[in-house]
């Protein structure tokens, strides 16, 4: 079993460390980090964030390329040609006279020669059923899930840092309190031993608080390594390799929220999952529209032009003009099934669009009593917190007066504890509570603003 004196060289170097990261000394010392400033990191640093952003650019690039479509294009060609060409020439009324010359009818002519084409030609869309304003439309509705996409990410890394931010404030408030109960029963074993001494109490008594400072010191060991966790957690999100102090404290708006309906609506005009169906409804529209298309003529203009006109073919003009006119009497692909299919998928769409309002009105609902209740239980426990303070000190000096035993004084030591630990875990419920609140109605970016108004902290 651990000496006191042991037990008090680990107290004051954990106490020694404490403060040596509090002071923030030396070029390897953890960030000191508020919430707000925590938030504007992981926005910049965000692999995930990062990520949906390239995609963005790249929607954004590809809807940019659908704004030519209507432009001519014009291509360039040079061709290198190997040919032989025969040609037969009737002489008609003159065949009798060559007959005579012993010249055949008709005439025949070869040629094998080599020779290049340089031909520039352009070809300008006309009328082409719709398939072009459907393909740009539909290229706008990518760029619009891009963007959804990007922000549906950044408020789940912003849900993510608030999980890690104050878990590990709740991590280090447990172990402020484990180390507190830790102490505490050290004294009280100390005093039993002195009372064991003077015979004022049992051997199983003294054994009592040994055995209770024993699991208390197995609790403190156990919420040095969460705090360990929780530490890495939040140093690998804002890549903070020396890992991060947290300086913005567990907090409770003792203020009841505003009303459910404002949340409600807040999440129906401007949530981002919600702006992502849509966009994905409007790409089910645009394919509608593009496979309508394909069932109509296509009307476009054309142009030739032959820059090597002495070394030709025959049959290639010089230069050529006109107005062509394309329509697909059959295909392998039923036209008609594709616009079916393309219905459907938009139907599809519309119902997910209406079973995502339902889900996000429900989710709303729920984080919102959440957060209601987790504010009633912390302000409960706030009140409860001054009785177990008072009752560990009169347990205390009944012991001493011989009024008491020493499970009450460990009772009301634990007690105490587990109202210290349950108040903080409260704080942590309704902060965790809140952000899934804001994050289900497409608030999330107003949780540092919720973060200020805090009127009840955990020191």
């Amino acid at each position: 079993m651990m000496s006191l004196r042991s037990i008090a060289i680990i107290g004051a170097a954990v106490a020694t460390a404490h403060a040596a990261s509090a002071q923030n000394i030396g070029p390897s010392s953890p960030a000191v980090l508020t919430y707000a400033r925590a938030q504007e990191q992981l926005l910049d640093r965000s692999d995930a964030i990062a990520a949906s952003d390239a995609n963005v650019r790249s929607k954004e690039a590809q809807e940019g390329a659908t704004r030519t479509l209507r432009r001519p294009d014009v291509d360039l060609e040079a061709q290198l040609l190997d040919y032989q060409k025969t040609l037969y020439l009737p002489l008609g009324s003159l065949a009798p006279v060559a007959e005579g010359f012993g010249i055949p009818d008709p005439l025949r002519f070869q040629v094998r020669r080599q020779s290049t084409r340089p031909i520039a030609s352009t070809t300008l869309p006309i009328y082409t059923g719709g398939q072009i304003s459907g393909t740009q439309a539909g290229a706008r509705a990518q760029v619009a899930q891009a963007q959804a996409d990007r922000a549906i990410t950044a408020n789940d890394q912003l849900v993510q840092l608030v999980r890690a931010y104050f878990g590990q404030q709740l991590a280090e408030r447990a172990l402020g309190v484990r180390r507190d109960v830790l102490d505490g029963l050290d004294r009280h074993v100390a005093d039993a031993v002195k009372l064991e001494e003077a015979r004022f109490i049992s051997r199983a008594q003294r054994l009592q608080a040994e055995v209770a400072r024993d699991d208390a010191r197995a609790e403190y060991e156990k919420a040095i390594a969460d705090l360990q966790t929780a530490n890495a957690a939040l140093a690998g999100l804002l890549r903070e390799p020396e890992g991060v102090r947290p300086s913005t404290p567990l907090f409770v708006i003792s203020r009841p929220l505003p009303p459910l309906d404002t949340f409600k609506a807040a999440a129906l005009a401007s949530h981002p999952q919600l702006e992502r169906l849509s966009s994905l409804e409007d790409q089910a529209k645009a394919g509608v529209l593009i496979q309508q298309a394909k069932q109509r003529p296509t009307v476009y203009g054309f142009g030739q032009y032959n820059f090597d006109r002495r070394d030709t073919l025959l049959t290639d003009p010089d230069w050529a003009v006109g107005v062509g006119l394309r329509y697909k009497l059959a295909g392998g692909l039923g036209r008609r099934q594709a616009v079916d299919a393309a219905r459907a998928t938009a139907e599809q769409a519309r119902a997910g669009l209406r079973e995502g309002r339902t889900q996000i009105e429900i989710g709303v609902t729920k984080a919102w009593n959440d957060v209601e209740a987790a504010r009633k239980r912390y302000l409960l426990l706030d009140t409860s917190l001054a009785s177990s303070i008072e009752n560990l000190r009169l347990q205390t000096l009944s012991y001493r007066e011989q009024q008491a035993t020493s499970l009450d004084v460990i009772d009301a030591q634990l007690s105490l504890g587990r109202s210290r630990i349950q108040r903080a875990q409260a704080a942590n419920e309704y902060v965790q509570a809140l952000a899934q609140l804001l994050n289900v109605s497409g608030q999330m970016d107003e949780m540092a603003a919720y973060v200020a108004k805090a009127d009840k902290v955990i020191p």
